[in-house]
């Protein structure tokens, strides 16, 4: 279903990070079938903190990025980059709750910024879209 909803929404990013593990390896190879990525090991076990530093050593050229690794570290990223003050009246707010409570595996969330890599902090990015397996499951009913 995520597949489908990738394919369909045209989600195309020019630089996929995964994490070694291999249900990450194996969420890549069903989402994005036959996608290049950058295999890093040191995601594995990488805190949002972490996952920060990576994003900001992305290459100014690179527009767009997709990160496959783990919980809690995604979950606590997205709210640090996304869920400042500003954020709760924007659009994003009621994803930005739901994600307070919980980021399940599956789920993909699509953040937007102005900035370069090198300038992503906390609250720069706005929430774009939060899109949950078992709300898919329940769109295809």
């Amino acid at each position: 279903m995520l597949a489908r909803h990738v394919q369909t929404n045209r989600i195309e990013p020019e630089l996929v990070l995964c994490s070694s593990a291999r249900r990450t390896r194996e969420t890549l190879a069903g989402v994005l079938p036959g996608r290049l990525a950058l295999i890093e090991p040191e995601l594995f076990l990488a805190g949002h903190e972490h996952l920060l530093t990576r994003l900001r050593q992305v290459e100014p050229e690179i527009r767009s990025v997709m990160v496959v690794g783990h919980n809690p570290a995604l979950q606590m990223l997205t709210l640090n980059l996304a869920g400042g003050e500003s954020a709760r009246r924007a659009a994003g707010a009621e994803g930005l709750e739901e994600l307070r409570r919980k980021l399940p595996t599956g789920a993909l969330v699509t953040l937007s910024f102005d900035s370069p890599w090198s300038a992503l902090g906390r609250s720069s990015a706005e929430l774009v879209d939060y899109v949950r397996p078992k709300a898919l499951l329940h769109r295809k009913l």
